[in-house]
């Protein structure tokens, strides 16, 4: 009996399998930290034979903790790290070079001289996106520019192209398969959200031969199966989806109007636009969450490069904390930040600003700041970023002639299980935030989809029916202390982005 789906969520900082049952609940997991590699500033990578080894390893791990065989799992649900980009041999398998993270900043100039050259509109309302060097187009660019060879090999089929899901599919398969989903189609800059097709408009102007393109499949149906080498027997593969969707799957944001926030190595807000895209004005991101049957269901996304990797920064980095956990205690220890502002943008920053130039900056140190200020701020941070995107999506809605954004947020990721952040969140978006019974949203939307591509789940509205919430947190803040605290976080951006300050109470 197949009893199982195993979800495989392989993200920035580190790969790991979830092992669900047939009610969506998890019984076992594994994960193993991925390196990141920055050889240069702005330049983000990682080894694509990392993150293979790591996804076979941790699916292995979970299946001998769960004390199960292969034969009991209904299907494989693939969640991946968005945008980042890989480029392979289609005969040897072979990268061609280490992949791009989608954090990455080296193609900032080609993304100028789009817009330079008025490519600007094009780019948004055909992939709903904006010329960054965030997505995949200008990436692979780059790569097919890597070393003389590589765009004759890709102009005669030799090469694939792939984000990490189409990565993984290859290597499951053997080589038999070369697809994605659609929503991480929607991703690269060069998928057209509309038509569902590659726009030839934009692969002539990045010079992309299509010959290197994936096949782009519903978010929840056939995407072959394993090589029986890996795992002792074939496995069915039956959902594939970018991580910021499969979340908002995984939360059950399946109906209009709903909104969820993921707080991992970035934070990524997604609102449920139904099957028609909305258009931003205020530069977000129109996009697809899923596609099944051919439907599609679009989202407006808000994409923030820095959240968790600012507490990862304070720990590795500078070594202020032990663990992601002591910020908690930190930030409670202190009233307030002492003053200090922390704007994370170590790798440029993302909605509304969307200035792949900008850098991080700790501003409003005097000899009384103590590192629990710091701490505090970093976290901060994030929950007046999270307001600057929420307050963004609401005007576009209401734009629109919609009545503005849900009354409540729900919440995931790492930084879910810090209570203090989450309070803080509620204070400062002035709304209630919900964390659901898992935080592991984002391999539980893989997993959905792949119930849904196996058969085992016969509709979206079940996946509703199982979500359950945790923890609701009301906002307590009172309205001037909001209103002062906003007001210095937008000075400390405008400082960073070298704009003149508002004249608020800044650092204070």
């Amino acid at each position: 009996m197949q009893r199982y789906i195993l979800a495989i969520d392989q993200g920035t900082s580190s790969t790991r399998a979830i092992l669900f049952d047939r009610d969506l609940r998890p019984v076992a997991s594994a994960q193993q930290p991925l390196t990141l590699h920055v050889p240069a500033d702005g330049w983000v990578e990682q080894d694509p034979e990392d993150i293979w080894r790591d996804t076979v390893a941790v699916c292995h791990r979970v299946l001998a903790e769960a004390r199960t065989s292969p034969a009991e799992v209904a299907g494989i649900g693939i969640a991946n790290q968005r945008e980042t980009t890989l480029l392979w041999d289609r005969e040897t398998g072979e990268p061609v070079a280490r992949a791009i993270v989608w954090q990455d900043r080296r193609t900032a100039d080609l993304c100028r001289e789009l817009v330079a050259e008025g490519f600007e509109e094009h780019v948004r309302s055909t992939t709903g996106l904006l010329p960054d060097p965030y997505f995949s187009a200008t990436k692979l660019a780059w790569l097919l520019d890597y070393r003389p060879d590589i765009r004759r090999r890709a102009e005669t089929g030799r090469l694939a192209f792939g984000t990490v899901d189409s990565f993984l599919l290859w290597r499951l398969t053997a080589g038999r398969i070369h697809a994605t989903d659609a929503s991480n189609a929607a991703r690269t800059l060069l998928f057209d959200i509309h038509r569902q097709t590659w726009d030839e408009t934009l692969l002539r102007r990045l010079r992309i031969p299509a010959a290197v393109l994936p096949e782009v499949r519903d978010s929840a149906g056939e995407f072959g199966a394993t090589a029986p080498t890996f795992f002792g027997q074939a496995i069915a593969i039956c959902g594939v989806a970018g991580d910021q969707q499969a979340a908002s799957f995984g939360q059950a944001c399946v109906r209009p109007g709903m909104l969820k926030s993921t707080f991992g190595t970035g934070c990524f807000a997604l609102l449920n636009t139904g099957h028609t895209p909305v258009t931003s004005h205020h530069r977000l991101l129109a996009t697809i969450a899923w596609r099944l049957g051919g439907r599609v269901t679009y989202a407006l996304e808000g994409s923030m490069f820095v959240a968790g990797a600012a507490i990862q920064w304070l720990r590795d980095g500078l070594g202020l904390i032990d663990d992601a956990a002591e910020s908690e205690r930190l930030a409670a220890a202190v009233p307030d930040t002492g003053g200090v502002e922390f704007v994370p943008a170590f790798t440029g920053l993302g909605a509304p600003w969307w200035d792949p130039d900008a850098r991080g900056a700790i501003l409003g140190l005097t000899r009384a700041t103590r590192r629990a200020h710091i701490v505090r701020a970093a976290l901060e941070a994030v929950a007046c970023s999270t307001r600057d995107l929420v307050d963004a999506m609401d005007k576009d809605v209401r734009a629109g002639g919609g009545s503005g954004l849900p009354e409540v947020l729900r919440i995931d990721g790492g930084m879910a299980a810090n209570d203090w952040f989450c309070q803080y969140l509620a204070d400062i978006l002035d709304r209630p935030v919900e964390r659901p019974e898992s935080l592991e949203s984002t391999a539980r939307g893989a997993a959905a989809l792949a119930a849904l591509g196996a058969g085992l789940l016969t509709s979206v509205e079940a996946i509703a029916d199982g979500w359950r919430c945790e923890r609701r947190f009301e906002p307590r803040m009172a309205p001037e202390i909001r209103t002062r605290r906003l007001a210095s976080w937008a000075d400390a951006v405008a400082r960073v982005l070298g704009r003149q300050p508002s004249g608020g109470a800044r650092f204070r």
